[in-house]
């Protein structure tokens, strides 16, 4: 006798259960890793200091280990493997020791196992960033959003750490490195600009608006993940009618995190007040029409090639949290381009 267990939901019952088993060995092996290359990185920092002449001593010691552990234990313990977990140490210690320092007043127990969360190819990422908030902001996010390896080199490589600090006074950026990103108000959504660099438009080559838009929608995961936590695609040209006249929003979210739409267009060249006059209407349309008893009034994003801030800061209320204007890039800018947006004015949020 054969039973077809196919769409039982034993089967699914079972699946579900070894999946989740499977990720939690994911996890503790590689946080077992990561724990056990710190712990060689801290014997060998130890040894160091016991040398006459540090910089030759460890050079020697490195050298004589990387081959009594290469012959017993195989591959991953090379001169330049070692020195790896060697400065993963040092870089995590202090880290680590403020940690524990911090956690010990408030009475919680802490070790450092628990500081390490991701696995030994993020951290070897990470350790190379040099300011430890910008560090410790991205193995937040990395984590709060599981973010691959690749997904981390596109955050870090499109400055996601600097694009949200903009308009961050120094408590705030100081946050960011405690936290990630939290999200309570409109403006802590925005980032300017938006890199859009994985549609693989040039930035010379003609295209319209339409042409961004259906790019951005074939490619819908890579623009939440620039959108940021907590979005949902609700639909794309949302048509909406006064007195027989047809307006299209180009794109339409809900953010779960806020509780409220979020409507964006798109605009090819520089941003004009009518533009902005326009996103005033379907957000307006919005709040009266569309949002339920509950939500948040709605936020509108323009997202432009390039826009005046006296324009958008005399065309909205002083008191504006609804409308925000931010330039978007389709190719990944320049280290020059970046310290560019920082150092000036145009840089910051509307």
């Amino acid at each position: 006798m054969t039973v077809d267990l196919t769409n039982k939901q034993l089967v699914k019952n079972i699946s579900a259960l070894l999946e989740n088993a499977r990720n939690k060995v994911v996890v503790a092996v590689n946080q077992t890793i990561v724990l056990t290359y710190y712990e060689i990185g801290r014997m060998i920092v130890e040894d160091e200091q016991k040398g006459e002449n540090r910089a030759e001593y460890g050079k020697a010691v490195l050298k004589d280990l990387s081959l009594h552990l290469s012959e017993r234990f195989g591959k991953g313990f090379s001169v330049e493997n070692l020195d790896r977990m060697r400065f993963f140490y040092k870089t995590y210690s202090k880290q680590i020791s403020s940690t524990l320092l911090t956690d010990s007043q408030n009475q919680i127990s802490q070790t450092p196992s628990a500081e390490f969360n991701l696995s030994w190819s993020h951290y070897l990422k990470l350790m190379r960033i040099k300011d430890s908030n910008e560090r410790k902001f991205y193995e937040i996010e990395s984590y709060k959003n599981n973010w691959s390896l690749r997904e981390l080199q596109r955050q870090y490589d499109s400055a996601l750490y600097a694009r949200l600090s903009l308009s961050k006074n120094k408590e705030e950026i100081l946050q960011l490195a405690e936290k990630g990103q939290i999200i309570e108000k409109p403006k802590d959504l925005i980032k300017d600009p938006y890199v859009l660099e994985f549609l693989g438009l040039s930035e010379k080559s003609t295209y319209s608006e339409g042409d961004l838009e259906s790019q951005l929608i074939d490619k819908l995961e890579h623009f939440l993940l620039e959108l940021g936590n907590g979005f949902t695609f609700v639909g794309r040209q949302q048509r909406i009618t006064f007195e027989e006249k047809h307006f299209y929003i180009d794109l339409v979210f809900y953010n779960r995190i806020l509780k409220c739409f979020v409507l964006i267009d798109l605009k090819i060249g520089e941003l004009k007040h009518q533009d902005i006059g326009q996103m005033q209407m379907y957000v307006n349309y919005f709040d009266r029409e569309k949002r339920l008893e509950g939500e948040n009034k709605t936020i509108g994003i323009i997202l432009c090639q390039d826009k005046s801030e006296a324009l958008v800061q005399y065309t909205l209320p002083e008191d504006n949290e609804q409308i925000f204007a931010s330039k978007y890039f389709t190719v990944l800018p320049s280290k020059q381009d970046f310290i560019n947006i920082l150092n000036s004015d145009n840089g910051k949020t509307s």
